[in-house]
């Protein structure tokens, strides 16, 4: 009996961890689908609180759950009464799709030449490279904007996706799982005749499904959610993605301001549920022990 206490104890933990994660998110769910005047009734508390002198009691939001009357009108007043979320939904699709399928592509060849290629410089080049993800966007901004003026690329989506394809960290992951591989399996392909293009295709890219998969759901959410590369290389509001909605509903409905956030989340939501399936059959089929 004694012996389940710890167990019991990590499952309680993780149980009230998850319920604070997922709490926010069932909030937000719930709320948009409330009128705007019973969302005004629990949180028009703090709006007024901030009015009023430093000394006056604090208020509380009501953080209500289930609504007392279910709506959608929010989610009409954002998908059809206001076509500017569906133009830059797409244009975050537009952005992000071929910036994922980009790093994909280079990371795994480069992640298989660091990984399986014998040159001079390997790991001095290597670590060169991943001094670029170390680095924050902050500090290569101005050499970024000056090479994107100087290319005549400023205010383009080749601002924002080439700089995205040749990003370092698909390259540092899928090298990770490709050093995994046994070389025998490598070498037991060349002795047949294939060539690092056929090895590449038919044994590595295989077994390293599952870091495709994780890789993946990282590079959505990273990019999905990009806000200082189009807000400073893109000045044309008509190109910016939808990561730059949220910040211009400050003056409109909160409910609506649900709702733009719900259908804000959703592809990332889905995303991960997708690729959480994907990322369990590629361990199961790679043939990779741990």
């Amino acid at each position: 009996m004694f012996r389940r206490i710890p167990a019991l104890s990590v499952t309680a933990v993780l149980a009230i961890a998850a319920l604070l994660t997922l709490g926010p998110i069932v909030l937000t769910v719930t709320n948009s689908l409330m009128t705007e005047q019973e969302i005004e009734l629990n949180y028009d508390p703090v709006g007024k609180m901030a009015n009023v002198a430093a000394g006056a009691q604090p208020a509380f939001a009501n953080l209500k759950w289930i609504p007392d009357w279910v709506t959608l009108d929010q989610y009409a007043e954002v998908l059809v009464r206001n076509p500017k979320f569906l133009r830059m939904f797409w244009n975050s699709a537009g952005l992000v799709a071929p910036i994922l399928l980009g790093q994909m592509l280079v990371g795994s060849l480069a992640a298989y030449a660091f990984a399986k290629l014998r040159f001079r410089g390997r790991e001095t080049w290597f670590l060169c490279y991943l001094l670029t993800m170390l680095m924050p966007f902050q500090v290569t901004l101005v050499p970024n904007y000056i090479v994107l003026d100087k290319l005549e690329l400023l205010n383009t989506r080749a601002a924002i996706i080439l700089p995205g394809i040749f990003g370092a960290f698909g390259v540092f992951m899928l090298r990770q799982f490709m050093s995994q591989i046994p070389g025998a399996l490598s070498e037991a392909a060349q002795m047949d005749g294939a060539g690092h293009l056929t090895i590449f295709v038919r044994i590595i890219l295989p077994l390293v499904r599952p870091g495709l998969a994780a890789l993946a759901v990282l590079l959505f959410v990273d990019y999905w959610n990009m806000v200082e590369q189009p807000l400073i290389f893109l000045q044309d509001a008509v190109l910016q993605p939808l990561s730059l909605y949220l910040a211009q509903l400050g003056q409109e409905a909160r409910g609506v301001v649900f709702a733009a956030s719900v259908l804000y989340m959703s592809p990332m939501i889905l995303v991960y549920l997708y690729a959480q399936a994907q990322f369990i059959e590629g361990v199961q089929l790679s043939g990779i022990k741990g």
